[in-house]
């Protein structure tokens, strides 16, 4: 049960990390810093292991929840592994589906005649990633808020 409750904290400090530095950090830095066509190259190319560690993070921490839930056999263990579930369940349709299409577009976007319709899908793809993270981050601060309350704490 401690290996689990371990492995569920640090998947989500990992997780909700990697979202709060690369949404507020990491990306605005690197678009202020370079031009914008570098920028997009950068940062698409730091992408797919953004993902990656997102959904590594996400099954090991949907894992020791799901181990959490059986032991305590609380509802709140329900309610923070089917947030979870959603979590992981975006972070990998962002990461397989969204990323890609937008990664095969971005070279298209920097050409002489830019296609207006692979420019406005480029930016209905952008939005989409950038709402699914949103969701992701506040499932998972929701997701902390819950299985924290859901701790005895010693009694004296």
């Amino acid at each position: 049960m401690a290996i689990a409750k371990v492995l569920f904290w640090l998947a989500l400090i990992v997780w909700l990390g990697a979202i709060v530095l690369f949404s507020f950090v990491v990306a605005p830095g690197i678009f202020g810093a370079l031009p914008r066509e570098s920028a997009g190259q950068v940062v698409g190319a730091l992408f797919p292991r953004y993902y990656a560690l997102g959904a590594l993070a996400g099954a090991v921490g949907l894992g020791a929840a799901v181990v959490l839930w059986r032991a305590a056999a609380s509802p709140a263990w329900v309610a923070v592994s089917c947030m979870l579930a959603l979590m992981l369940g975006a972070t990998l349709y962002a990461g397989g589906i969204v990323e890609p299409r937008a990664r095969a577009l971005r070279p298209v976007l920097y050409q002489a005649n830019v296609d207006p319709g692979a420019r406005a899908e480029f930016d209905r793809l952008h939005r989409l990633a950038v709402r699914l993270n949103a969701a992701v981050m506040l499932l998972g601060v929701a997701s902390v808020c819950v299985a924290a309350s859901s701790f005895e704490l010693p009694r004296r």
